[in-house]
């Protein structure tokens, strides 16, 4: 989990599908809305891609990749002007990328959606805070784990831990920037990379990652 800017490490996290469940704080197996998830495993783990569909819903399926905060820029510039609402198919990646994507959807005004049968998963959920109105699915799964980097490091223990409580405060910030209770990310910080926490539809209202409103994505 390293900071890019300070490092020149790209943080990023390799999808895990189908993904684990982590036991609860009391022994307990947390929220598993797994069987619900119509996604495909390959569909998941290619990059991600964006299509525009009528009612000015865009869809992003796929890996967040290294790249792709790059190309839904494109795809805003070219076809933006049509866009209402973004639904996300996605189980993480690039979390520079995710933040980069979700900052340009708060700039536009966009509302974020994760239909019933999606995965949003690792940092596909910072893309989902980027929205203006921001709704889940009661069959859609959403869920965090840690961060790690897939790319040269560091071998210097005292420096990882330096950059991986830098890129903490990062995301706690941006979280607060996009009015989400940072706290949100305690379930993160506390999930393996090999597993997820699944938030449940009353956390993700308390923590403020979803809206009162609606986006009525359809197509």
């Amino acid at each position: 989990m390293l900071d890019p800017t300070a490092t020149g490490t790209t943080v990023i996290v390799e999808p895990v599908l189908p993904p684990a469940v982590r036991p609860g704080s009391e022994g307990q197996p947390t929220l598993d809305p797994r069987e619900n998830v119509t996604a495909d495993d390959d569909a998941m783990r290619r990059p991600l891609r964006f299509e525009l569909h009528s009612g000015g819903v865009m869809s992003a399926e796929g890996s967040i990749d290294v790249g792709a905060a790059q190309r839904f820029a494109a795809e805003m510039d070219a076809r933006g002007e049509y866009v209402k609402t973004l639904t996300l198919n996605s189980p993480g990646g690039s979390l520079d990328d995710a933040m980069a994507m979700a900052r340009l959807v708060r700039e536009q005004g966009i509302a974020t959606e994760v239909p019933d049968g999606a995965l949003c998963a690792s940092s596909c959920p910072l893309v989902l805070a980027g929205g203006a109105v921001r709704s889940v699915g009661e069959k859609a799964a959403v869920g965090l784990h840690q961060f790690y980097a897939a790319t040269k490091g560091t071998n210097d223990p005292a420096q990882a831990m330096s950059d991986a409580q830098a890129t903490a405060a990062r995301i706690a910030r941006y979280l607060s920037e996009m009015d989400v209770d940072p706290a949100l990310w305690l379930h993160a910080l506390d999930t393996p990379p090999q597993a997820l926490y699944y938030l449940s539809a009353e956390e993700m209202t308390r923590y403020r990652l979803t809206t009162g409103g609606a986006t009525l994505a359809s197509w």
